[in-house]
């Protein structure tokens, strides 16, 4: 705010400054005028009193030239001055500029533009600095975890929409932040009962395991029931085993997807929007096919979610070439195919690429947590659809099948 004070104070100088010198250089002007018409007057005496006559058309300051003869000397409705030419006294009458209203005219619109600017001002700060103030610690607040930061509610055409969406990553944050307490809190409930439950079996293990080291059991039929009880018990643990592995690998995300209609165009136009400006200065051509629009059964946002995962893992993992998305229609669905040159993934790594966490030999080097191709998968799943891959000659497709209405 402080530097808007004074961008403010600044453009206001600069303006007053410019009206001042501009009213110096109109009065230097009219000051430079105001005598022309008195050096006109002194050149027609000097030509009278040479050639005895004078071309008027030489001195556009002056209107006529009038002696005694013509009438009384001093008698005029025009501004004139007497001047002597060859002994006998002339009344030359003059034009006399308009430049004090000139420089009126333009002090009048020069105010008015002052106003103008002034009120421009007042409306930048009431309308867009003042809500922006108000929000400048609320990305900040929220970052530290800060979740009841008041947001102010505006009803600024500029901010009541980033107000309203702010509020919607807090609620966000917050009821994410409560779904993984509760994860959190469930996963170490149940680990904590399995770890309890284990314990009997183990024992049991243990005790029948001594038995046998110590050959206790003189006949054969309870060495064999020993034996058989250890199997048991190892099944139960087996079967414990399996449950921590299935809580361990149960979603970890919320896929929450809102079934709708949307058309084809709406979808790939948002993504040649986003992604078209950043790959043609990073100089990757970037090729969208012609296709037929259609009405996609989908949630539109889920759709565009899983084409940006697409095209971001065609950005970290293809060679920077060539990335093309390419359209065919195929038993009532539509076909979105997304290509990368530079493909280094082996053939044999397909079946897991969809695999949470799984990430392939080609991304030692490449950031990530081997979510995105997951995330697709699901989504796609619930959205009534499929993604599958294909590897050819060094290209990696990836398309994701998507009923159409």
């Amino acid at each position: 705010m402080r530097a808007f004070r004074r961008l403010c104070i600044a453009v206001i100088m600069v303006f007053l400054l410019l009206t001042t010198v501009l009213n110096l250089f109109l009065i230097g002007v009219k000051d430079h005028n105001k005598g022309i018409y008195r050096v006109e007057a002194k050149r027609i005496a000097d030509e009278m009193a040479e050639t005895g006559n004078y071309d008027l058309e030489k001195y556009p300051h002056i209107t006529g030239v009038f002696k005694a003869d013509d009438g009384e000397l001093y008698t005029s409705d025009e501004h004139y001055l007497i001047i002597e030419a060859d002994g006998m006294l002339y009344r030359v009458e003059y034009t006399v500029g308009s430049e004090q209203h000139s420089i009126a005219a333009i002090n009048c619109v020069l105010g008015a533009l002052f106003v103008l600017m002034i009120g421009f001002l007042y409306y930048i700060w009431g309308h867009i600095i003042v809500p922006f103030g108000r929000l400048n610690d609320v990305p900040q607040e929220l970052a530290r975890g800060n979740l009841a930061v008041p947001i102010p509610e505006e009803k600024s055409r500029f901010f009541g929409k980033f107000t309203w969406g702010v509020n919607l990553l807090r609620e966000s944050i917050e009821d994410s932040r409560k779904k993984e307490i509760t994860m959190q809190r469930d996963k170490k409930l149940l680990l904590l009962s399995l770890s309890h439950d284990i314990k009997t079996p183990l024992a049991a293990i243990k005790l029948n395991a001594k038995v046998l080291a110590r050959d206790l059991h003189k006949d054969e039929e309870k060495r064999r029931a020993a034996a058989e009880s250890i199997n048991t018990r190892a099944d139960e643990i087996e079967r414990f085993i399996s449950e921590i592995t299935k809580a361990a690998s149960e979603d970890f995300m919320n896929f929450e997807v809102t079934q709708g209609e949307a058309f084809l165009s709406v979808i790939i136009t948002r993504i040649d929007v986003r992604y078209a400006p950043q790959l043609a200065i990073v100089g990757t051509e970037f090729v969208i096919q012609k296709y037929d629009d259609c009405i996609l059964s989908c949630d539109p946002d889920r759709l565009a979610e899983c084409l940006q995962n697409l095209i971001e893992n065609a950005i970290k993992y293809g060679d920077g070439r060539r990335i093309e998305i390419s359209f065919d229609k195929m038993d009532g669905c539509e076909l979105i195919t997304v290509s990368n040159t530079g493909c280094t993934l082996e053939v044999k790594e397909l079946p897991q690429i969809f695999e949470s966490f799984h990430r392939g030999n080609n991304a030692d080097k490449v950031q990530g947590n081997g979510l995105g191709l997951f995330i697709c998968k699901k989504l796609m799943g619930i959205m009534n659809g499929e993604v599958y891959a294909d590897i050819h000659d060094e290209c990696f497709y990836i398309t994701l099948v998507v009923k159409m209405v």
